[in-house]
Parts: structure tokens; sequence; C-alpha cells
């Protein structure tokens, strides 16, 4: 399995000092030889938030992004602001052409949210993705190499839990079975709930 989805089939160990697991996910990584086997072994335990963290780190940068717009997308909610919209826009106007003029403008649209949607935490997980973080013509800062992680699994589970909580655990598999096909090549697009 792990050679039909190698953009998942990283390195175990480096990913799990970014996810602070408690001991009882820990326990259900016991023997896993990369992050996909990792991934399905928390699904079987039923850690469905904690392996879609691992996903979220292990993808590469780009394709962790596109995941939490798909998963986004996935969940429509008619309360969302434009600005969270806008942000979403750039999140996605990123993934598909990564410039340094688009990681910078998804980050001066995110900064107009109040950081309460998956898609501003999208933009914030491309803004991340690399260059600098200080502003334009001071000295380089760049940015934490688990930060893109640690904002587009706070996408996901921002995604899991919008308009109906109770269909966290339903959506999370979807959101696993789409970061699946973005491993394997695929768009991973989800189809839209019904709002």
């Amino acid at each position: 399995m792990s050679q039909t989805l190698p953009k998942l089939s990283v390195p175990l160990p480096p990913i799990l000092a970014r996810l602070e697991l408690e001991p009882e996910s820990e326990e259900a990584l016991a023997g896993a030889q990369d992050a996909l086997q990792g991934i399905e072994q928390l699904v079987e335990a039923g850690k469905l938030v904690e392996a879609a963290r691992l996903v979220a780190h292990a993808l590469p940068k780009r394709e962790a992004v596109w995941w939490a717009c798909m998963c986004a997308r996935a969940v429509p909610d008619p309360a969302l602001k434009p600005e969270d919209l806008a942000s979403l826009a750039a999140a996605e106007a990123w993934v598909r052409r990564p410039e340094e003029r688009a990681r910078r403008a998804a980050a001066e649209i995110a900064e107009k949210t109040s950081f309460k949607s998956a898609e501003a935490w999208a933009a914030m997980g491309a803004f991340w993705s690399g260059g600098s973080l200080a502003p334009e013509g001071m000295a380089d800062v760049p940015p934490g190499e688990h930060l893109t992680g640690v904002a587009v699994a706070g996408a996901i589970v921002l995604a899991s839990v919008r308009v109906a909580v109770e269909r966290q655990d339903e959506r999370l598999l979807k959101f696993l079975d789409s970061a699946r096909a973005i491993a394997a090549g695929g768009s991973g697009r989800i189809e839209p709930e019904e709002p």
C-alpha cells in the first residue's frame, strides 16, 4: 500500500514530535513503519482527528494546503464571511501557482478574518509554506518547517465540526479518503454536503 501512495509514505519519527499525541494514540502507532501505515493504524483505533493531523504533517505542503481547501469546500457554511471565502480562493490560487506574490496574498487576506474558519487556516498554511514571515524588504524570517501542517490540521478539524458537530467522524473519514486520493495524484475533491 505504501508504494501506491508515496506522498504519504514518509518516515514517521520526524513527524511524531510535531503531533504531541496522547499516550493512547502513540500506542496505536506501535510498529508503524511510515506515516501512511501510522494513519491507517490510527483510523483502525478510532483516532480520526489524530490520523487527520498526521496527514496534515505528512503530505507535501502544497498538497496539504489543497487538501485543506477540498475539506473546507466539502462542508459549506452559509454564515461564512466574504473574507473567509476570499481566503479559500487565495489558498487555492497559491496551490495552482505557488509563487511569492500568491503566498503573501494568502496571508494578507487571512489576516482580515477572525481565524475561526477552515478557509483562513488553509490560507495561512500557504503563507507558512516557505519564504519569509517578515515584511518584504526586511531580513528573512523563515517559517518553522511544521507550521503548514499545524495550519492544515486546524483547517481540517474546523471543517469537520462545522454546522453539525455530530457529523465529525463521518466527515473525517471522507477527508481521509480525499487525502489518499491526493497522495495518489488525484484531485481529492469531495462532494459538498447539502446546506
